[in-house]
């Protein structure tokens, strides 16, 4: 079967400029995204909406008020004018409480962001979560996939600051829609030089903004290095091997490199904005100087009051500057929205595989075994096939042992077996159907897999067993009765906090294991499955002979009537098994027990004896 390729939906993944057309076209995003925020809180959404409408009155109305002060204290300081200030305090009094309204209001609304902020985050890293475990195994190996998952996983925080950014663009509007009213009133022409005044700058912002976001895509795989040039410089997991093999100064010296040559390139940017942007505010502030030349000589002239050149002065002052933030606003709003995609285009990331929709039931018990129908798997952007004209059966109950030198497709063939791939070429049957014809979850609860490089997880001694089936991590007879199988009772003994001891130093109070104890713990994860097939990737690997003869006298019990595979470099492994298969390059090359395969005297034999050699 031919394997299926993602495309991206994002114009980004392909070039680095955008055109107009696409940015305005990221605006799409946006009901999308509204829809994500309102699913988290629409009580949230809909106050936060509310309390910003009500604020963007208060600009207009606190420089009307303002106005009216200004004529009212020249109407009572005119020879002969009235004594009574009742109205002059009445103003003073409305003027202050729509500052304090508008202060209470700013608090309510940030907070009511912060809150949208946190709920957001959490939930689209829940989805983020969720999603990345529907995929493919291959997929979390692909470098551009990688890429996608980096990206969206820099949505997840301070996504809000798109929604507050939005709604803050609907207030300004409202706000300039109320000053600009009365702008009109006085002279329409006013807000055509407002626009004069406001583009210039506009369009500058613009295109730095697409060169800055241009920049920071193209640098995502360094980026990427970055941060892992980071963590390896300065890790627990890393650290011996930076003292031993002296590798600070290259990580370092490394870091510096891509550090500084993407600092150069981001300094080159920042001066020519900073320089052009001089230039064009200055003729922004050219035309809004003309308008308010205009306005004072109105003023001078007697056509307006001394309120009225207060009113248009700040109203022509505060649209200008509004219109300067919305237009500088929308041109960042385009960007995060082109951002947003990379959230979008990580969710829209389907497996490649799946359960079929009409689901055959699994066998409960497995009565005919696993058989390859020359099965051929190679990975995405490797010519060379990893498993290639690959036939043999795996009978129900039976022990299989696969031996073969580094890259001999051992580690493929059981991801095959367990679905973590499907062939390229040919079929694996279970009790003679396809397996892509059983319920994938349901397949992969049958099969319990420990491989080489098992995952040492920073929680608790029990919940590093209990992942083998972690349904079952409060039940803590099991989690003891698995660890006393794999030997790792006598690891946890050791323990202050027993099973509760959190293992790792990321976190306080840690404890680090030495390489066999880590593999104990991990062996106790199969025996917590109660899978019809036991496969262990190199389980002993790391355990002394008296450790690995008493884990596999014990693994003997764990697979009685139960299918296995064992793959292991040991021969006293491997002997126990019923028959061992050989792979060389991918192709099976011998099959039979341990005495037949040393009866033919092919490449078993000589590996055994190669081995046999070594202990004399």
């Amino acid at each position: 079967m031919a394997k299926k390729t993602q495309t991206s939906t994002n114009p980004a993944d392909t070039k680095d400029e955008l055109s107009w057309r696409e940015r305005f076209a990221a605006l799409g995003n946006l009901p999308a995204f509204f829809k994500l925020v309102w699913e988290v809180s629409p009580a949230l959404f809909i106050g936060n909406a509310f309390l910003r409408l009500i604020r963007a009155a208060i600009p207009a109305a606190t420089l009307y008020i303002g106005k009216l002060l200004i004529d009212e204290v020249v109407r009572l300081s005119a020879p002969g004018g009235p004594d009574d200030t009742t109205y002059l305090w009445t103003l003073v009094g409305a003027e202050f409480g729509l500052a304090i309204l508008s202060t209470a209001l700013g608090r309510a609304v940030a907070l009511m962001d912060g809150l949208l902020g946190d709920l957001f985050a959490n939930r689209t890293s829940v989805r983020l979560m969720e999603h990345a475990a529907t995929l493919d195994l291959e997929q979390f190996e692909d470098a551009t996939f990688y890429d996608k998952l980096e990206r969206a996983r820099r949505q997840t925080n301070g996504r809000t600051a798109l929604l507050s950014g939005v709604f803050g663009q609907v207030q300004e509007l409202i706000s300039v829609g109320f000053l600009a009213a009365g702008l009109a009133v006085y002279n329409p022409w006013l807000l055509l030089l407002i626009l004069v005044a406001v583009t210039p700058s506009f369009i500058g912002d613009n295109y730095f903004n697409q060169r800055s976001y241009s920049l920071t895509r193209s640098w995502t795989p360094e980026r990427r290095e970055l941060d892992y040039l980071r963590f390896v410089g300065a890790s627990d997991e890393t650290a011996k091997e930076v003292k031993i093999f002296g590798l600070s100064g290259f990580l370092i010296d490394r870091f510096r490199t891509l550090s500084d040559e993407f600092f150069q390139k981001n300094k080159a940017l920042a001066i020519s904005r900073a320089g052009w942007g001089v230039v064009l505010t200055a003729l922004g502030t050219a035309g809004y100087y003309g308008a308010y030349v205009w306005i004072v000589a109105r003023a001078v002239s007697g056509q307006i009051s001394l309120g009225d050149l207060t009113f248009l002065a700040g109203s022509f002052r505060q649209v200008r500057g509004s219109l300067e933030g919305i237009l500088l606003q929308f041109s960042s709003l385009t960007q995060e929205a082109i951002y947003l995609q990379d959230l979008f285009d990580y969710f829209a990331i389907e497996p490649l595989i799946h359960s079929p929709k009409t689901i055959r039931p699994f066998p409960k018990p497995i009565r005919e075994g696993f058989v390859f129908d020359n099965v051929g798997f190679k990975y995405t952007n490797s010519e060379r096939w990893a498993l290639r004209n690959l036939s043999f059966t795996l009978q129900a109950g039976e022990k299989l042992a696969l031996v073969g030198e580094n890259g001999a497709g051992k580690t493929t063939l059981v991801k095959l077996l367990a679905r973590l791939y499907d062939p390229i070429e040919g079929r694996i049957l279970l009790d003679g159907h396809d397996l892509r014809e059983y319920d994938l979850e349901e397949l992969r609860r049958n099969i319990g897999v420990i491989f080489q490089d098992y995952t040492r997880f920073k929680m608790s001694a029990g919940i590093n067993i209990a992942v083998g089936d972690i349904d079952q991590r409060t039940n803590q007879p099991r989690i003891e009765t698995s660890a006393q199988r794999s030997l790792a009772d006598t690891v946890i003994a050791k323990l202050s906090g027993g099973y509760d001891q959190q293992l790792g130093r990321s976190f306080g109070k840690g404890v680090e294991l030495s390489g066999g104890e880590w593999q104990k713990v991990a062996l106790g994860r199969a025996y917590m499955r109660d899978a019809q097939l036991i496969i262990l990737d190199e389980p002993t690997a790391a355990l002394d002979a008296r450790a690995e003869y008493e884990v596999f006298q014990r693994f003997g019990q764990l697979t009685d009537g139960k299918s296995s595979v064992i793959i292991s470099h040991r021969f006293s492994t491997v002997r126990m098994a019923d028959r061992i298969l050989v792979l060389e390059n991918g192709t099976l090359l011998e099959i039979g027990s341990h005495y037949e395969l040393l009866e033919k005297d092919g490449r078993y034999a000589e590996l055994f004896g190669l081995q046999a050699r070594g202990y004399q």
